[in-house]
């Protein structure tokens, strides 16, 4: 939870104070992520945590209508969800990514207009912005997509 501590603290600094409010993501959804084998980690050269994420490949039922664009395909996808550091190691953001990608050749992942941290990741990693998603709390969300197949 530190981890997640550390990147609401950044996100607040970069001008993004609307995302993860309200005690998001709580410590009962990260258990859930770890209990059903989404939730990852990116570890220092000593083993230290220094970054989080959600991955999974599976539907997302925010993902099943998206306005004001398209998804690239309606092929399998996995999700990933709550790319977090603790600002200690450099570039968790696009190893995540990266890691992700090679684990299933299409992914969708969304993030809030405010991240411009993680929107500007998405997009000098080839991700296309694909349209606007609804989480359940029922705030707007930036879709991307990318496929290698």
């Amino acid at each position: 939870m530190s981890v997640f501590d550390a990147a609401k603290q950044f996100m607040r600094k970069t001008g993004n104070d609307k995302q993860w409010i309200d005690g998001y993501p709580s410590k009962a959804l990260i258990l859930d992520n770890i209990l059903c084998g989404g939730l990852h980690v990116c570890l220092t050269d000593d083993e230290q945590i220094a970054g989080v994420f959600y991955f999974k490949v599976e539907a997302d039922k925010t993902y099943a209508k998206i306005y004001d664009g398209k998804w690239l395909n309606d092929r399998p996808y996995g999700v990933v969800h709550r790319i977090a550091s603790n600002g200690k190691l450099k570039g968790i953001g696009e190893a995540s990514l990266q890691w992700c990608l090679a684990q299933c050749g299409n992914v969708r992942v969304d993030t809030h207009r405010d991240n411009a941290v993680m929107r500007d990741i998405l997009v000098r990693n080839g991700y296309c912005q694909c349209g606007i998603i609804y989480v359940a709390n029922g705030t707007e969300r930036i879709a991307y997509q990318k496929s290698r197949n």
